[in-house]
This record gives structure tokens, sequence and C-alpha cells, in this order.
């Protein structure tokens, strides 16, 4: 048993006990759109695949998996989350190899909470004038690869705000993937996201202005101090094993655990079957480990996801290239694959409102 795998296992028993899920702290931290995934492939597999993530979808998730692509990747994706709300999740990400074995990336999502009522206590219907909330977030990370590990690590930048008050923080991701097997096709993964500096509102908007108490009646204004609230920080543990039933079928397995800081742990488990790398379906289920008796109401989207993808070649393959599939191992595969083109969609159900679309487009070049 090599080093490198020993100190995984070690992590393995770990770290969980370091992020344990803290039920009573449950609703305490802010910023919760960063553990939204906007990506429609991993949302698919309701983002357990921990393991087997890579390019771009794997800043969201696990930094290791960066440079785990052909050559440049640039994803643009659209989530309607849970439709009724008006809510959407836009996305924009760009990861290019850097050198042989590394690999940069960035990220963009932005929150779209669509034209919200501005409402008073006199005129609690709407006042006519609407407004949008700004909820912004930039994520700049690289990976490097040793052999059969990949290290990542990324440094996002939050913003929240509103045209009279406004929050920032930076939170770091970093992970680790392990790649072993008969052609690299079982891989482990370790991720920890969003630690990083507590955030708290400010501006004009936190102004009172009320009559002076004393004699004169005239009004003085008071600055509302705004409460400090922690980033959604997590820890994640995945395993992937992927199956050749043939060089044109192909199963791979995904099970996940999350550790939560701020709320329940949970777990999960997801397959996806992929014919001749173009048409891929994919679903999974994950459920929170929560004490029977427990008073905590669960994540809205708990329960069953799915997803399908198609990835379509922009040329054809060397001849050469096609007859060394069989022997060679999972990653120089993908490295000899040709440029493509891909649609993705995925769909994640809610115990209220209509559900989690995301629709996604890739290049791979």
């Amino acid at each position: 048993m090599t080093r490198n795998l020993r100190f995984l296992i070690l992590l393995l028993f770990v770290a969980p006990s370091l992020f344990a899920g803290n039920p009573d702290r449950q609703g305490e931290a802010g910023a919760y759109e960063l553990v939204m995934n906007p990506w429609a492939r991993s949302a698919g597999l309701h983002s357990i695949n921990i393991g087997s993530v890579q390019g771009v979808e794997a800043m969201r998730m696990n930094p290791a998996g960066i440079n785990r692509i052909r050559n440049t990747e640039i994803l643009l994706a659209q989530t309607r989350y849970l439709i009724g709300t008006d809510i959407k999740l836009n996305a924009l990400g760009l990861a290019r190899k850097v050198g042989k074995h590394g690999a940069f990336g960035v990220s963009i999502m932005a929150v779209d909470f669509g034209d919200i009522k501005v409402t008073t206590d006199a005129l609690p219907e709407g006042t006519g004038v609407t407004y949008s909330p700004s909820f912004f977030n930039l994520g700049i990370g690289y990976s490097h690869s040793f052999e059969k590990v990949n290290v990542g690590a990324l440094i996002r930048v939050v913003t929240e705000s509103t045209s009279d008050i406004s929050s920032s923080g930076v939170a770091l991701d970093a992970g680790v993937q392990y790649i072993t097997g008969a052609r690299d096709n079982i891989k482990f993964g370790i991720a920890i996201r969003n630690i990083g500096t507590p955030m708290k509102f400010k501006g004009p908007g936190l102004a009172k202005s009320i009559v002076n108490p004393d004699k004169g009646g005239y009004k003085l204004t008071y600055s509302v101090r705004g409460a400090v609230y922690e980033l959604p920080s997590l820890l994640s543990i995945g395993l992937s094993v992927k199956s050749y039933l043939s060089e044109k079928h192909i199963l791979t397995f995904d099970g996940g655990f999350t550790a939560n800081s701020f709320a329940q742990d949970q777990v999960g488990l997801g397959v996806e079957y992929a014919f001749n790398k173009i048409l891929m379906v994919r679903g999974a289920y994950k459920v929170e480990i929560s004490d029977s008796n427990s008073k905590i109401q669960a994540s809205i989207d708990n329960g069953p996801s799915a997803g399908i993808s198609l990835d379509i070649p922009m040329k054809k393959k060397d001849v050469s290239d096609i007859l060394g599939e069989e022997i060679e191992s999972d990653m120089k595969v993908e490295k000899k694959d040709p440029p493509r083109f891909g649609l993705d969609y995925s769909y994640k159900l809610t115990t209220t409102f209509g559900g989690i679309h995301t629709l996604g487009i890739r290049l791979n070049l």
C-alpha cells in the first residue's frame, strides 16, 4: 500500500469527526448559494461524485479534478431553482491545462431572484417599485497531478447585495482525488469547501431614523449593526467505480458522504450508464442522516435526481486511438478523445415547489 493511499484512508476515518454535522446550528450560516450546484452533470448525481468529478464542474465540488480534461473545457449553464419561485442560477466556467500535470480554472455563478416588490407598513401590497438582490461568486482554482493523486485548491470571492446594503467574504476549497484500478477506473475523493471569512451586512439601508426622545422633536439617524454569519462549510467524501461491460457500454457507480458544519449529514448513491461515450443517463438518491425523533426539517431537495447528456465528437478519432482503447487506462483514453460538444440536463425532485431543472452546454477542446 502506497504512502498516499494510507494517508487517504486515514482521512476517510478522521475527517468526518472533525466536520461532523451539527443539526443544532442548522440555519445559522449564510451564503447558502455556495452549496447550490449550477452544473447539470453533477447535479444529476446529486453532487455525490466527489471522486470522479472533473473539469469545470470540479470547481464547485472538488478542485482536485480540474485538470482531468482533454485540454480546454468551457461550460455554460442555467438552473431554474425551485420552479414557482422565479429564482435562477446562471453559471459560466473555463478550465485549461497548464503544463503537463496542471490545470487552471475560473468559474462564475450569479443568482437571479427576479423582480421583488418593495413593500412598506403603509403599502403592504407594494409601492409599485421592484428590486432584485445581487448574489455573485467568482472562483479561481488550480489542480496538479502526482502520478495517481490529484490535488487542487480554489479561492472564491462571495458578494451579496441590494441597492443599499452589501456583504462580502472569501472562501477556500481544497481537495484530493486518488486514482487506482487496472484501467484507472476506481477514484476516491475528499474535499473541504467554504472555509473562509465571516460575513456581515452593512450600508445605508441599515440606518434607522427616529424622533429624538428628548425635547426638540427633531429626528436622529441610528446605524443598526448587522449580525455576523459564517459560511456553510462542509466536508465531502466520495468513491467512484467504473465498470466496462464492453468498450461501448460503461457503468459508473458513485457513493458520497457529506458532513455539514451547519446542517445534518448527508449520504447518497448514484449510477451512470454511458453508451459509446456519446449518450449518458444518470440518477442518484440522497438522504440526510438524522435521529428518528429529530424535529429538524430535512433539506428541501432530499430524494431522487436524474440527468441525461449528449457528448458529440467534433471530429473522428484516429484508427490508432480506437485500436489502443482496449489496453489503455481510463485516463489515457480520455486524453485521446477528440474535441466534443455536449448538452446536459438534470432534474432534482423537491418536497415543495416544482423541482430543480438545470440545462448546460459544454465544449471540450
